[in-house]
C-alpha cells in the first residue's frame, strides 16, 4: 500500500466492506430515502509528497473547438482520419516518384517532415490541454510540406499547385468553421506565395495558374463542409445529452474500449468516478422540473469546468455523472473527485437552492490494462458507501493486493464536516 492511500485513510471517518462479486454495470434500483436538511461542505487538507492533479477551472473551450464534444469528435475523427491520410502520402509517394525523371526526386525529402509533423501530433494529442492546437499545427506543417514540394518544380503548373487542396478536405472534419476559414486562408495564401516565388512573371501573363487552385481550395471547403455538419448533427443527436451537452452513456463505449487499448500500450492508469446529486428528487418535488433541468445544467457546467482538456463527463442518466480520467491514479482521481465535491457545494443555485454530490471513486493499477467494468463496479459500490455513510463525500475503493475467493475489500472515505444524517 503506497503512503498516499496510508495518508488518506489515516482521514477515515467510516469504514465498510465490499464484497467482490460479479462485475456488472447495471445499478440496481431500490428506495431512496429523503433527508431533511443540506449540509454546508468543508474542505479536509491532505498533506501529500505527490504533485497535485492540476486543476484547470479556465474556459476550456477555443478558437477551433468550442466546447469538449467539439475536442472529443475531433479526436475521435483523428482516429478515423489517421490510416487513410498515411495511404494518401503513400499515394503522394508513388506520384512523386513517377514523375521524378521529369521534376526531379528533391519533393520525396519533403514527405518525411509531414509523416513527422502528424506523427508527433498524434503523440501529444492526449499529453495537452489543447489537442486541437496541435492537430492545427501538425495540419499546416502538411500544406507547408506539399508548398516546398511544389515549389521545388522551379515553374509550377496547375496541377501541382492543386495538391494543396488536398488537406483542405480534412479541415471541416476535425475544427469548426474557423477553422476552416483559417485553413483556406493558409493553403490560398501559399498557392500565391508559390505561384509568384517561383514564376512571378509566367503566374501575372497567365493568372490562370493560381486561379484555378484556389477555386479549388475553396471549392473543396465549400463542399465538403455541409456534408460534415450534416454528419456532426447526427453523430451529436446520437452521442450528447441534450439537456446538459454532456457525452451520453451511447459514447461511452468507444471511449473506454479506446483508454483499454492505450494502457495496455503505456501501462497508465485510468481513474473513474461516479458521481450522483444528493436528493436530487427532492429538488424536483419543492421546486419544479424546470429548476431541476437548470441545476443539472449548472452541475454539468461546474464539473466540466474542473477537468483537464482529455478528461471526459458523461451523464449516465438522471442526476448521475461519470468521469473517466486517463492518466490518474486511485490518490490522484480521489482528490479531483474532492475538489468536484466542493465546488459543487460550494456553489448556491439560488437562495435557497444548495445542493450536494456524493462521489464514488475508482482506479486500475499502473502497467494494467483498464478494465472499465471491474473500475465501474468498485467505483459504483464506493458510490454506495458515500450515500449510506452520510452523503455529500467522496468514497475510495481500494483493491485488496491479496484478493482470493471470498475476500473482501475496504474503502477509505474524504470525510467532511457537516454532512447531514440519512433520515
Amino acid at each position: 500500500m503506497t503512503r498516499r492511500l496510508k495518508q488518506l485513510q489515516s482521514l477515515l471517518q467510516h469504514s465498510c466492506n465490499l464484497r467482490l462479486s460479479t462485475v456488472i454495470n447495471v445499478r440496481p434500483q431500490g428506495p431512496r430515502r429523503v433527508i431533511v436538511a443540506v449540509a454546508t461542505a468543508e474542505r479536509v487538507p491532505v498533506e501529500s509528497d505527490q504533485p497535485a492533479y492540476p486543476a484547470h477551472t479556465a474556459n476550456r473551450s477555443s478558437w477551433l473547438c468550442r466546447d469538449d464534444a467539439d475536442r472529443e469528435r475531433m479526436l475521435d475523427m483523428e482516429a478515423r482520419v489517421r490510416p487513410w491520410r498515411q495511404m494518401a502520402l503513400a499515394i503522394l509517394a508513388v506520384a512523386i516518384v513517377a514523375v521524378g525523371p521529369w521534376l526531379g526526386w528533391w519533393p520525396l525529402l519533403f514527405l518525411i517532415p509531414a509523416a513527422a509533423f502528424f506523427a508527433a501530433a498524434d503523440h501529444f494529442l492526449t499529453r495537452v490541454a489543447r489537442p486541437e492546437l496541435v492537430m492545427f499545427a501538425a495540419w499546416i506543417g502538411s500544406e507547408v510540406t506539399i508548398a516546398g514540394a511544389v515549389s521545388l518544380e522551379g515553374r509550377p503548373g496547375v496541377v501541382a499547385l492543386s495538391w494543396l487542396a488536398i488537406p483542405v478536405i480534412t479541415l471541416s472534419t476535425r475544427f469548426s468553421t474557423r477553422g476552416v476559414i483559417a485553413g483556406v486562408a493558409i493553403a490560398s495564401a501559399l498557392v500565391l506565395t508559390v505561384g509568384f516565388a517561383t514564376a512571378p512573371h509566367t503566374v501575372l501573363n497567365a493568372p490562370d495558374l493560381v486561379l484555378a487552385p484556389l477555386a479549388l481550395v475553396l471549392c473543396v471547403a465549400v463542399l465538403s463542409t455541409p456534408l460534415m455538419h450534416s454528419d456532426i448533427q447526427h453523430r451529436s443527436d446520437a452521442v450528447i445529452d441534450q439537456l446538459t451537452g454532456m457525452l451520453n452513456r451511447k459514447a461511452l463505449g468507444a471511449r473506454t474500449h479506446e483508454l483499454a487499448q492505450q494502457s495496455a500500450v503505456t501501462g497508465e492508469p485510468v481513474g473513474v468516478i461516479i458521481a450522483d446529486l444528493d436528493r436530487f428528487k427532492r429538488v424536483n418535488h419543492t421546486h419544479g422540473h424546470a429548476v431541476g433541468d437548470m441545476v443539472l445544467k449548472e452541475v454539468a457546467y461546474l464539473l466540466r469546468k474542473q477537468l483537464r482538456a482529455f478528461d471526459l463527463a458523461y451523464r449516465l442518466g438522471g442526476e448521475e455523472f461519470l468521469i473517466l480520467v486517463p492518466g490518474s491514479d486511485i490518490e490522484h482521481t480521489a482528490e479531483l473527485a474532492e475538489r468536484l465535491r466542493e465546488r459543487i457545494a460550494a456553489n448556491p443555485l439560488g437562495e435557497d437552492l444548495v445542493v450536494t454530490m456524493s462521489l464514488g471513486v475508482g482506479a486500475s493499477a499502473r502497467s494494467e490494462r483498464f478494465d472499465y467494468n471491474a473500475v465501474f463496479a468498485e467505483a459504483d459500490a464506493a458510490l454506495y458507501r458515500a450515500k449510506r455513510s452520510g452523503r455529500n463525500r467522496v468514497c475510495i475503493a481500494e483493491r485488496d493486493e491479496q484478493v482470493g475467493p471470498g475476500a473482501s475489500e475496504t474503502g477509505a472515505l474524504l470525510p467532511t464536516a457537516g454532512t447531514a444524517a440519512l433520515a
